[in-house]
């Protein structure tokens, strides 16, 4: 097994990308506390909601903010930003074209990694070639920033629209993500497979991160968490959990993907988790301020993954599950860790997510305008001045040192699944 690459500030200088302050490291021993050495990550997420009633307007604005959010974002030290790809879901997600939106923030920053995440790996709607170019471009505007997050889609309402079997995205998404480091990678790229098929073609242009940009698959289910493993790349959490609910995934991500047979040229062995933020000046302010609009998110969230009888296939059993959350949302959008308070109360938040074994936390920031624009500029100001400085890699070592002198080895281990 290749040891994975942790990649930070991509720097591009006569066409070689030099790797920024974390290193490649091998996978720790499973008797390692789960404290790390090095510091969390931390960025932002898009779904591009616009709530009914919309105009033209409407939707230029949602994405105006989010480019002014993102230069900001970069200007405070965040780490990321990412962008899902969604297809037909009104309200939710506005996000039919996350390249074109990503090669805009990447030409307004200097930083900040820039997350794909995801691309939808169906053949019947994005051909692996195509997906392989724009991957390939953004990370060649990006200046080698690119972080290559990989998905089979959400929802029938996506799916059924492109006529796919749901049984089978599975199967579509496991031959796509194998082909495209190929492509990435040799001058001469032929496929014959189940689901697509292509003479010798040399597809261009190529990325400048070398070998290629990190991967990762969207992960809703211990399953894919699995399946993340063993193919070597990275867990890229897609539904707003809370520490407990990674804890078991986290573990058996780790053990697995010590044996794994990766995909790629190297193993992206990172964890990202999604969580919602709003960084208040109080705790009162927080809650009726950033509470709210978690609440309304995940209202849309609950009602889309809802929508009558959606899910013809249990290959998609958990989203169809996440139903739940239509008579849970405010009480999911004010769980354990969710890092939604004053800078005080989040800090402590995130700690559990520390304390689990994440490395990166995106969050959302916004839904819709339901927060208005100076009071998210204001969040993201406040979160990197009183609460990025206390996840940096050497509070992250104090930490871990206090921990080993006082013989804490962190959170007990949870059974591992078999």
């Amino acid at each position: 097994m290749r040891p994975s690459a942790d990649y930070g500030t991509g720097a591009v200088r006569r066409g070689i990308l030099r790797q920024g302050h974390r290193r490649a490291r091998l996978l720790p021993e499973p008797a390692e506390s789960t404290l790390r050495s090095v510091g969390m990550k931390f960025g932002i997420f898009y779904e591009h909601s616009v709530a009914k009633p919309w105009s033209r307007q409407s939707e230029l604005r949602a994405y105006e903010q989010a480019l002014e959010q993102i230069e900001l974002a970069d200007e405070l030290g965040f780490d990321q930003v990412w962008e899902v790809e969604h297809h037909f879901l009104e309200e939710y997600s506005h996000s039919s074209a996350p390249e074109v939106f990503l090669a805009a923030a990447a030409a307004r920053t200097k930083r900040i990694r820039i997350g794909q995440g995801i691309a939808v790996c169906l053949p019947p709607m994005n051909h692996p070639a195509r997906i392989a170019e724009r991957a390939a471009a953004l990370d060649l505007i990006s200046g080698g920033r690119l972080e290559f997050g990989t998905g089979r889609s959400a929802t029938w309402t996506e799916v059924g629209a492109f006529g796919i079997d749901p049984d089978s995205t599975k199967e579509m998404w496991d031959e796509v993500i194998r082909a495209i480091p190929k492509m990435w990678t040799e001058e001469e790229f032929e496929w014959h497979g189940k689901y697509f098929s292509m003479p010798p073609r040399n597809v261009l242009p190529k990325p400048i991160q070398e070998p290629h940009p990190p991967m990762w698959v969207a992960v809703s289910s211990p399953e894919t968490a699995v399946q993340a493993a063993e193919r070597g790349i990275g867990m890229l959490g897609v539904t707003l959990g809370t520490p407990a609910d990674y804890k078991r995934l986290v573990a058996d991500y780790r053990r697995i993907i010590r044996h794994c047979d990766p995909v790629g040229k190297f193993v992206n062995n990172q964890v990202n988790a999604a969580s919602w933020l709003y960084c208040g000046e109080d705790p009162y302010e927080a809650k009726a301020v950033g509470g709210a609009a978690a609440f309304q998110f995940f209202q849309s969230a609950a009602h889309l993954l809802g929508l009558g009888g959606i899910y013809p296939s249990h290959a998609y059993t958990a989203q169809a599950n996440a139903t739940a959350l239509l008579s849970q949302a405010e009480i999911f959008s004010l769980r354990e860790g969710f890092p939604v308070g004053s800078p005080e109360e989040i800090i402590e938040n995130l700690r559990y997510w520390e304390e689990v074994g994440v490395e990166r936390v995106v969050m959302l920031i916004n839904y819709d305008q339901a927060i208005p624009q100076k009071k998210v500029l204001a969040s993201l100001e406040r979160f990197a001045k009183y609460v990025m400085p206390e996840f940096t890699d050497e509070k992250a070592a104090q930490r871990r040192e206090k921990a080993r002198t006082s013989g804490d080895r962190g959170p007990e281990a949870p059974p591992m699944a078999t």
